[in-house]
């Protein structure tokens, strides 16, 4: 597996945003539009997996441009797919791979909850919004979250 993966959210201007993503060998930039919700679907997509789905998807729409994240699971370990499509209604077989790979399902959710933790502490929800053009997503973060404490302390629920 590899070492660990960095996520990080850039608000870019009005509606816009740039997402990162990188591991100790590859880093790839992916754009996304408020058009969808990108960081809700994102958010979700990954709180399915700690919840137990095998396979989840989230998309994020860079206007035409689309690039679609594919997630899979088996016990504790994860593989993730980034594909851009040149359109969202493509099936995932003509898209490009630009990014892939596998890691255990808490360096997954650690990831994600820490890039939007970020995202929280350097725009504040009220910037967020400003530059979004939403709400941030503290409802899914948060049940992320939730979620993910419950997977690494299941006696305590």
């Amino acid at each position: 597996m590899t070492s660990g993966m960095r996520i990080t959210w850039m608000l870019a201007g009005s509606g816009w945003a740039d997402c990162t993503v990188e591991d100790h060998q590859v880093k790839v930039e992916l754009t996304a539009s408020y058009i969808s919700n990108a960081p809700e679907d994102f958010l979700t997509a990954v709180a399915r997996l700690v919840a137990g789905e095998p396979e989840t998807r989230a998309q994020f729409e860079a206007e035409p441009t689309v690039y679609r994240w594919i997630f899979y699971r088996e016990g504790e370990d994860t593989w993730i797919r980034v594909l851009e499509l040149r359109d969202g209604r493509d099936h995932a077989n003509k898209g490009n791979e630009i990014w892939s790979s596998q890691l255990g399902l808490d360096q997954l959710a650690r990831a994600v909850i820490r890039c939007f933790d970020e995202v929280a502490k350097t725009y504040g929800e009220s910037g967020y919004r400003g530059k979004w053009g939403e709400h941030f997503p503290r409802t899914e973060l948060e049940a992320l979250r939730r979620l993910w404490r419950t997977h690494q302390h299941p006696q305590d629920t």
